[in-house]
């Protein structure tokens, strides 16, 4: 049932909501109360006249702030951005990334001084781009939200590729960007540059619903159905516009403004028929494979699935767009996937993003030719949230496969009935005949396991150091710990799923989905900051032109104190970049001796451990010797767990 607000009271956060609970809790408030004291830090010195007449007005001078403040009669006590707070309190947002913008400095101020800085907090940030990625790795490892605040055109734009990273990475996210609708309400100058006609046009191509509401009861109604919408697979980043006159008005007719209640949407569930349809196949098969990507959310959600494999001693291939499969159970034969999909009678895809690709290839050589892995007569299962959901010009969903049995639903929400079908439907001929399976996979596990731990000596005394000794040396110091690896391990060549158990969905979030470049560094402060309030370990091995893009971030984990312990794989170059340019001169026949012009990191070689220590952190570095890494490794890692954020520069091999 919706509340209406009583007459001149507003609403405010009675309780956080999660993802998982019923219905927001707003209920009126009394009258304003005196805003809790907030630190704010030393003074600022006023700017000159002709600065702030360059940047704000472009035909005459404006006064300082000293000044304007004298002369502005107006009193707003109860500004339409107390609400909009409200309204994030009300769906449960903790934090709110920003760096600071002045088509939001209503909503910034409240936050402040009328939430009192807490629930929703304000992670400050140095650039657009950090604040979306660390909503993007808050929200993976979370389970719900965050919300980033941008600033109109020019922050929108910023923050754009990051936005892109999440819809491609399917991850939930609360944008509000600032704007001044009405032109007649712009200052000269810089405010006409910062405002667009249509703000959502920006990044709407990739993301799932955007607002740009004209009341504040359109502001309620609109940002209710955003979170709703963002949360319910498939899960995507939403945008509310955030009218600056909106913002800073009175409230006026507060007994008319209804705030919806949030209901949680059950996720889409595939139908009991479609899955008898799917245990049919899986159950008669000889060779059945599963085949997961961004599947797994829950602990409960992985213990189904473990069933579900176990009953059927089916091979799981984990694509590791999320931690879904434990890496030390015998099933998980990830590194066998090629022979495996080659050799598969039946293969159940769950929400899988390039179906084609797991059954085929493209090769990069001239012609881009493409062959099929999987056998002619192959029958593929997809249960997924893909074939909800789709955008033209974002070309994210792959190549088209069609799958024997498509089941458009929600790949984890699915399994449990899925797991009743197939133990009712098994035979005792079935049963025996996957019992029968076990035996093959155990060995074939201890195999791929005892092949990764002796590919990874070699060169294990080499410096620079080898992604492999790093990986390992890492895993010798969390291994007893609560941890979770919050980057990528794909420029590590997986070492990691190689070399360590991991047995929990948290402790793998996977990468940026859309493969752009400044993702894992704010990423991972993020998700830490997630782990944080769990008490665990985050580890970051960051790459180094990734950290190159927004190094910043490094500030904001000082700054908000969020214990991360950063171990750079700094092999001085885009070595990815590299191959390809070295590629390409392969192949018109000039050598690859200049493959490294414009891809390399040296001259002069960056300092990551003073550039670290230049933003409050805790760093020690360049490392090269690996017998000097354990040591180093141990005393970043007590750094971290005295709740500091932590670096350390490792020069390493290039993958």
């Amino acid at each position: 049932m919706s509340r209406r607000l009583a007459h001149g009271r507003r609403i405010f956060l009675k309780e956080a909501l999660t993802t998982a609970t019923a219905a927001a809790l707003v209920t009126p408030r009394g009258a304003l109360a005196t805003a809790p004291a907030v630190a704010v830090g030393p003074a600022v010195v006023e700017p000159n006249a002709a600065l702030v007449a360059a940047e704000t007005q472009a035909h005459a001078p404006m006064p300082s702030l000293s000044e304007a403040a004298a002369t502005d009669s107006t009193h707003v006590g109860n500004p339409g951005s107390d609400f909009m707070v409200d309204m994030l309190r009300a769906v449960g947002i903790d934090y709110v990334a920003a760096m600071p913008g002045s088509t939001f400095r209503g909503i910034h101020e409240s936050i402040v001084n009328y939430a009192g800085n807490t629930r929703p907090e304000l992670i400050t940030c140095t650039h657009e781009e950090a604040s979306a990625a660390i909503a993007h790795g808050y929200a993976k490892v979370a389970g719900k939200p965050m919300a980033c605040l941008v600033h109109s055109t020019v922050g929108l734009q910023h923050a754009s590729m990051a936005i892109y990273n999440a819809w491609c990475d399917r991850v939930p996210m609360m944008v509000i960007a600032g704007n001044i609708e009405d032109a007649s309400k712009r200052r000269n100058g810089v405010e006409w540059y910062h405002t667009a006609q249509d703000l959502g046009a920006l990044v709407r191509d990739y993301t799932k619903w955007d607002d740009m509401p004209l009341s504040l009861q359109q502001y309620a109604e609109s940002f209710v159905r955003a979170y709703s919408m963002s949360v319910t697979p498939p899960m995507e980043p939403v945008l509310i516009v955030a009218d600056g006159e909106l913002q800073e008005r009175p409230i006026e007719h507060a007994t008319d403004i209804v705030v919806p209640d949030l209901r949680p949407v059950a996720p889409p569930v595939a139908s009991p028929d479609a899955l008898a349809a799917a245990v049919e196949l899986l159950r008669h098969a000889q060779s059945p494979v599963i085949v997961v990507d961004r599947a797994i959310r829950t602990a409960a959600g992985m213990d189904t699935l473990i069933e579900i494999a176990e009953t059927l001693n089916a091979p799981v291939i984990d694509l590791l767009a999320r931690m879904n499969f434990p890496t030390n159970h015998y099933l998980n034969l990830t590194w066998q996937q090629n022979a495996l999909i080659g050799q598969s009678d039946v293969i159940l895809a769950l929400e899988v993003g390039d179906l084609w690709g797991v059954t085929g290839v493209v090769s990069d050589s001239i012609g881009r030719p493409s062959r099929r892995i999987a056998r002619p007569d192959a029958k593929v299962i997809g249960i997924s949230t893909a074939y909800l959901y789709g955008k033209s010009n974002m070309q994210d969903a792959q190549r088209y496969s069609s799958a024997t049995l498509a089941i458009a639903a929600d790949a984890e929400a699915s399994l449990a009935e899925l797991l009743r079908i197939l133990n009712a439907s098994m035979t005792p001929a079935q049963k025996a005949s996957a019992t029968a399976r076990a035996e093959p996979l155990k060995q074939a596990f201890d195999t791929m396991r005892a092949a990764a731990r002796n590919d990874a000596t070699r060169g294990w005394d080499a410096s620079p150091i080898s992604t492999a000794r790093l990986s390992q040396e890492v895993w010798n110091v969390i291994r007893h710990e609560k941890w979770a690896l919050v980057s990528s391990s794909l420029f590590i060549s997986r070492w990691p799923q190689r070399l360590w158990d991991f047995t929990e969905p948290y402790q793998y979030i996977g990468a940026e989905g859309g493969y752009g470049v400044g993702y894992g560094a704010p990423a991972a402060v993020g998700a830490a900051l997630a782990h944080a309030r769990a008490g665990r370990i985050a580890v970051n091995i960051q790459t180094d032109g990734d950290l190159m893009v927004l190094p910043g971030v490094l500030w904001t984990a000082a700054h908000h104190k969020i214990p991360l312990l950063t171990v750079m794989h700094n092999n001085r170059a885009w070595h990815q970049e590299s191959m390809h340019v070295q590629r390409m001169a392969n192949r018109r026949d000039r050598g690859a001796d200049h493959g490294t012009v414009g891809t390399v990191l040296n001259d002069p070689d960056i300092d990551f451990a003073a550039m670290a220590r230049s933003m409050g952190m805790w760093a020690e570095g360049p490392i090269a010797k690996p017998e000097d890494l354990g040591p180093a490794l141990a005393r970043a890692l007590a750094e971290v767990k005295n709740g500091r954020p932590a670096l350390l520069d490792v020069v390493t091999q290039p993958r």
